[in-house]
């Protein structure tokens, strides 16, 4: 029996900047953004949008498919939680009308925790192969304006099915993982925004994947040369462009500019017009890579390296399922990004300060997003959701 990934679907804001605007802002080279660090837009949250939306919204098309009635487990993987205690898959759960005996638990680790949530999930697949897994990593990337880190903002949520014998993706059991406690990038509770050591970060960064690749080989049968994709954590797509070759040159495989740009390259069409979603990021990656490679993927194998600052890595495999095309949400998704609504930089900043209210009063907020589930109010310190 396999167990995987049956269905995958993810969601972002209707709201997009081009960074091409903020480059004329800043008088530079749009070529810094555009070229530098592989972005070209970054999404922005409407008001009435959060974590829990977007969370909603991408596993709505799951839901609708399979069944409320399905699921078992609700694994929720975020690093910008709105509660301290409340997990926010326990918002999800009402909208999505999930069973009362379904269990909901969220998980932290910086980017990571989906990878977590992921491998739980199929473990708990495994033990009851008749039940379903909803995986849901969701969040709002922010940094500080005018720091190198505002062009890589975004936000975006992914809704994965795992389940016994899948559709899409079968992942291997073998899994090689690497943990050390470093400071390049952290939130602490009295901030809204990170704080990151970007060089220092990037140098972690490869620093885990080749350990975590060491660990990897040691465990699986598997070597570079069965590995025919890659999908890596995107903080930046120049990011997994970067780690694509640390890695080639670790394996001392001989390979053409074009042939590791190849094995790369299908994974980054979404992330370039989304930007950093932080959990999310390396499935929405996933997504693009199944929905816009022009080869046939059936039977092929994938590397996944996903990268949590603090930090934890992991780097595992999967097997394309045959037959994989016919349960993608391709024009869903590709109907959405382009229904995108570019904003001016008066209404990226806008966005970017408007307020989150702290007082415990009564505060509606405006309805904006298309989706179908909306932030409504803040009152008395409570989130409320509706479906629209």
């Amino acid at each position: 029996m396999s167990v995987g990934i049956d269905e995958i679907s993810f969601y972002t804001s209707s709201y997009y900047f081009d960074l091409r605007t903020l480059a004329e802002i800043q008088e530079t080279d749009p070529d810094k953004y555009y070229v530098g660090i592989g972005q070209e837009k970054m999404g922005m949250a409407a008001p009435d949008e959060d974590i829990v939306t977007m969370a909603a919204n991408a596993a709505l098309p799951l839901i609708e498919n399979a069944g409320s009635d399905a699921v078992g487990t609700l694994l929720f993987a975020t690093e910008t939680g709105i509660d301290q205690s409340k997990a926010a898959g326990v918002y999800v759960h009402r909208l999505l009308g999930l069973g009362a005996n379904c269990r909901v638990v969220e998980l932290k680790q910086a980017c990571y925790s989906a990878t977590a949530a992921l491998q739980m999930a199929c473990a708990l697949v495994a033990r009851q192969p008749q039940r379903k897994v909803l995986v849901i990593a969701s969040d709002v990337a922010r940094y500080d304006l005018n720091t190198p880190g505002e062009a890589t903002q975004g936000c975006g949520a992914v809704a994965m099915m795992i389940s016994a014998n899948p559709r899409l993706v079968s992942i291997d059991p073998e899994v090689g993982n690497y943990t050390e406690d470093v400071m390049d990038f952290w939130r602490p509770n009295y901030r809204t925004t990170a704080l990151v050591d970007g060089k220092y970060s990037t140098k972690i960064y490869l620093k885990s994947l080749k350990k975590a690749w060491e660990n990897f080989s040691e465990v699986s049968p598997l070597s570079f040369g069965d590995l025919s994709r890659f999908c890596y954590h995107l903080p930046f797509s120049r990011m997994a462009q970067k780690a694509h070759q640390h890695l080639v040159k670790m394996n001392k495989v001989v390979m053409t500019p074009e042939q590791v740009e190849e094995q790369i390259e299908p994974t980054l069409s979404y992330n370039r017009i989304i930007g950093n979603s932080y959990t999310a990021s390396m499935y929405i990656g996933l997504c693009s890579l199944l929905e816009t490679c022009q080869d046939n993927l059936a039977d092929q194998r994938i590397g996944f390296f996903s990268y949590g600052s603090g930090s934890v890595a992991e780097f595992y495999s999967g097997r394309v399922v045959p037959g994989y095309e016919q349960h993608l949400h391709t024009a869903k998704h590709r109907e959405m990004l382009d229904n995108r609504q570019s904003l001016s930089y008066d209404e990226y900043l806008n966005l970017y300060r408007y307020p989150n209210p702290t007082d415990g009063g009564e505060h509606e907020l405006p309805h904006v997003t298309p989706g179908r589930f909306r932030l409504a109010a803040i009152t008395h310190h409570k989130r409320e959701y509706v479906t629209c």
